[in-house]
């Protein structure tokens, strides 16, 4: 077996000796021998490779851990790895568009008052409308849906006391509603306000972790909205004729597309389509939401719903129905809208139930 000195394979696998023995002690790249006399690493040519992936991980910045698990998997099945270092990538794009829309918001809200500024505030406000429907399966409505001048929810939940699991959970949130918002600490409220709708599901399922409800809301600051995600209802944007998803789904099945191992075509009929990765449950169990800043723009019109409407309503016929209109210069109302997709789903069976929210951004 062909051996290399700790320093020459520091500079065959461009890893410092210092890095090397780090890893020895971490068991993530042991060397092939150690001199029992003076303790010196030596290490195989064969090593190099696995070396190489190491270096490579690290330049990505994936934690150690994450890169104890690829390696491990690399040994047996190099696809297996692949796979966890695009679902790995996947984690690091989501949280970076997080970042960035903060750090867009706080440049923002930091110069608007300077004399660089130079911009004239357009006010803003919202219509908006909302409304639920059992569906022409299930034998109770267990989705909540709300708007207000402030805040827009959809929570859909689940096990023997759903309905009251999403009825609380948007309830916690309903304080946001009349509070004025300070918009620069918009995401901060947020995310203690699901601090207290987590409790709030506690409290309605005293415990049980099998009942539970997603959390999908919008909270109005004046110019921008702010989203908080938890689940598998969505949030959609219909901007300029163009139909955004803005939130992404925490389930199984969208964790296997995200990876490379499902198609979006294939999840529509796979049997964990409803799985879900998060949720607010009634075990109390500290659930990290998603959360991001939009600008708002006048004629954006907002979509919040349940997967009674996107499991049944391609997302084709959901953009023909937010940007229909009444006459060339008119879209239909947010009421006309929500009711239009609830009865889009009910004529596509309404297996489940369906709630949406529709509001629209227009001058003051």
């Amino acid at each position: 077996m062909d051996m290399l000195t700790i320093g020459a394979f520091a500079k065959a696998c461009r890893l410092s000796p210092k890095a090397l023995r780090l890893y020895d002690e971490l068991d993530l790249l042991r060397p092939a021998r150690v001199d029992p006399d003076t303790g010196y690493r030596y290490y195989a040519v064969g090593q190099l490779e696995r070396a190489r992936l190491v270096a490579w991980l690290r330049r990505l910045g994936m934690p150690l851990a994450e890169i104890r698990q690829v390696c491990r998997l690399h040994d047996h099945d190099s696809a297996a790895a692949a796979r966890e270092i695009r679902a790995y990538w996947a984690r690091v794009e989501a949280e970076t568009a997080v970042r960035r829309d903060l750090a867009a918001f706080l440049v923002d809200h930091l110069t608007a008052d300077s004399d660089e500024s130079g911009k004239d505030t357009a006010m803003l406000e919202l219509r908006y409308s909302a409304h639920s429907d059992t569906g022409r399966v299930r034998p109770s409505n267990q989705d909540t849906a709300y708007a207000g001048a402030r805040l827009l929810a959809v929570a859909d939940g689940f096990g023997a006391a759903g309905a009251p699991a999403s009825s609380a959970a948007v309830e916690a949130l309903r304080f946001l509603d009349t509070d004025e918002v300070p918009a620069g600490g918009v995401l901060n409220l947020l995310e203690d306000a699901v601090r207290g709708a987590t409790q709030a599901v506690r409290d309605v399922a005293e415990g049980a972790d099998d009942i539970g409800t997603t959390l999908t809301a919008l909270l109005w600051t004046g110019s921008r909205l702010a989203l908080v995600h938890i689940g598998d209802s969505r949030a959609y944007l219909l901007r300029d004729g163009e139909l955004f998803r803005i939130t992404h789904d925490h389930t199984v099945v969208q964790s296997m597309i995200d990876e490379g191992r499902l198609t979006p075509e294939e999840a529509v009929s796979h049997p964990q389509r409803s799985f879900l990765l998060k949720a607010l449950t009634g075990d109390g169990a500290a659930t990290v939401p998603d959360l991001r800043l939009h600008d708002a723009h006048p004629g954006d019109r907002y979509l919040l719903c349940s997967d009674g409407l996107t499991g049944v309503v391609p997302e084709d016929r959901i953009r023909e129905l937010l940007a229909s209109r009444t006459t060339p210069d008119e879209r239909t109302t947010p009421d006309e809208t929500v009711r239009a997709l609830v009865g889009a789903a009910n004529e596509a069976g309404g297996p489940d139930n369906v709630s949406c929210v529709v509001a629209d951004v227009v001058a003051a």
